[in-house]
């Protein structure tokens, strides 16, 4: 246990950087350098390229599945909705509830269906939560009397976060993938650009997916089908001339972000979103591109860790993010961050151990991590990443100015929020017995379970940058409180991880023996500060 925590201090939580992502009602779809915004217009082609476009269609036409006006009574194309924060959160019941989030979803009872109320299809509905940037998405969503959904399937997504579905499950999309980011959306058009992948769906699919696909829907094993999250783009040489000026850029955003494969169906369809605006008339140009058009993309030199979606595609500044929930915002004194970006180490990764006082150093590899001058405590340095401990000097302060320096040398900086809390969970959650919880190891009503986290805030006694935790180990101001399942958990300890750095801690929580069996929500809060809500634990 102690040697796999430790692996997730120094090295877990690996995100990337990259061109800034686009922005739905205020939030941003992703972090920078998420693959949905990461530009693929420079890979190389798969090896089987030639293979998949064969498969789906080489003579087939692309087919705009979005538009203006209504196809059999219902919205052409995906609709989704932009909700508040206090948009009231109803419950879900799922077919596939083994690979679904638990929820509670934010989804209005009227949101508006794919299809249209009364469709047979895959009546998906889609809500984005603009104040907390979560989105909410449902496959075969049908609004219940007593005012909660039942669906196939449901995903819950943190737009400020890279984390992608756990590997095997499905989301409201069959590749495990979310929707809302790859449509196409009128506006965009209109400001004359589109920053990321377009969603699409072939036919038929091979039983198999690659990253950053986390699941399959087919029987076919033929390596000549395509695998869920292949991603393909226009050919650089298609002539984009004769298209009129808002076809055009969805073909500019096809050769430099191009499409996921996310879902079976027609082939070479790409989805966006229903707009009155939209002239169906010039949507149709599109049809004018055929499969032999396209060519699939290798995009594997992209990834830098199987669970996230971040990327290597290099931006302008270091991005700070949490160490445990891959989420880049406030940053709280105490908490262990992730910093990436190019150039802020040394070529050979370093990891970092306490002295002889059990002090974690404030330098490595010639690195040093400052915060309005104060040092804080590494404890893995490399070229394109820095995991560190925030100085507990922070408390108070609403921003802090970060600077990177190798030598003395500043190579990065950039400004950050400071907060009283910023609580977040590492994976996975731990049965009472140390073994990690899941479907096939679910926790027992009325046990213990056992969660490691950082972000918790100033401690008492107060927090020493660097120091291991020592017993009795110090507690967080600010209370901590579990809900598992929506119901109040017992929380039998809640404080400095011991023997681990200052800044981890550990919450040992009994699981309400009211918890219905099955998937359910987990959330921990430190005073007013939540954590996210993909959160979950399986009981039985």
């Amino acid at each position: 246990m102690r040697t796999g925590l430790c692996a997730a201090l120094l090295l877990a939580t690996v995100a990337g950087v990259g061109a800034q992502p686009p922005e739905i009602a205020g939030c941003p779809v992703f972090p920078p350098g998420n693959i949905w915004s990461a530009p693929v217009d420079a890979l190389p082609v798969d090896s089987r390229s030639a293979d998949y476009v064969a498969t789906i269609g080489a003579n087939q036409p692309m087919h705009p599945d979005f538009g203006s006006g209504l196809y059999n009574g219902g919205p052409i194309g995906i609709p989704f909705v932009v909700v508040s924060g206090l948009e009231p959160r109803r419950p879900a019941a799922f077919l596939y509830a083994d690979e679904s989030d638990p929820g509670p979803y934010a989804v209005p009872l009227d949101a508006p269906i794919e299809g249209g109320a009364h469709s047979d299809g895959d009546r998906h509905a889609l809500a984005l939560d603009k104040d907390n940037c979560i989105l909410y998405e449902l496959f075969d969503a049908r609004p219940q009397a007593d005012g909660s959904w039942r669906a196939g399937s449901g995903a819950i997504f943190d737009l400020r976060s890279h984390r992608l579905r756990p590997d095997g499950w499905t989301s409201a999309d069959a590749a495990g993938l979310p929707i809302l980011p790859g449509l196409v959306r009128f506006e965009e058009v209109a400001e004359g650009e589109i920053r990321h992948a377009i969603r699409f769906t072939a036919r038929e699919t091979r039983r198999a997916y690659v990253w950053p696909g986390r699941h399959y829907a087919s029987r076919l094993t033929d390596a000549r089908y395509p695998p869920m999250g292949q991603r393909f783009r226009l050919r650089a040489n298609f002539d984009i001339a004769g298209f009129s000026p808002e076809i055009r850029v969805i073909l500019e955003a096809l050769k430099k972000y191009g499409m996921i494969l996310a879902d079976n169906g027609s082939p070479w369809y790409i989805s966006g979103a229903p707009d009155e605006r939209w002239n169906n008339e010039r949507l149709r140009e599109l049809r004018r591109l055929r499969g032999s058009d396209f060519e699939a993309v290798d995009v594997s030199t992209l990834m830098l860790a199987a669970d996230s979606g971040a990327t290597s595609v290099r931006r302008e500044g270091p991005a700070v993010l949490s160490a445990a929930s891959f989420q880049e915002g406030r940053v709280s004194p105490g908490e262990i961050i992730s910093i990436f970006g190019n150039d802020i180490g040394p070529a050979a990764p370093l990891a970092a151990s306490p002295d002889a006082a059990g002090l974690f150093g404030s330098e490595l590899g010639g690195v040093r991590v400052l915060f309005d001058g104060d040092a804080a405590p590494l404890l893995y340095v490399s070229a394109g990443q820095i995991n560190a401990v925030a100085p507990y000097a922070l408390a108070g302060r609403e921003v802090s100015n970060m600077d990177v320096r190798v030598r003395d040398m500043v190579v990065a900086g950039a400004r950050v929020a400071i907060a009283g809390g910023s609580p977040a969970i590492f994976e996975p959650v731990l049965n009472e017995d140390y073994s990690p919880n899941a479907e096939a190891n679910p926790a027992a009503r009325g046990s213990v379970i056992i969660l490691f986290g950082t972000g918790f805030g100033e401690t008492d006694p107060a927090g020493i940058d660097g120091s291991l935790n020592a017993w009795p180990a110090p507690l967080p101001r600010a209370p901590v409180s579990v809900q598992i399942d929506g119901r109040g958990a017992r929380v039998l300890y809640a404080g400095g991880a011991p023997s681990f750095v200052s800044g981890l801690f550990q919450i040992n929580v009994v699981v309400p023996e009211t918890a219905r069996p099955g998937a359910a929500a987990l959330t921990v809060a430190a005073g007013p500060y939540l954590t996210s809500p993909w959160l979950r634990v399986v009981v039985r």
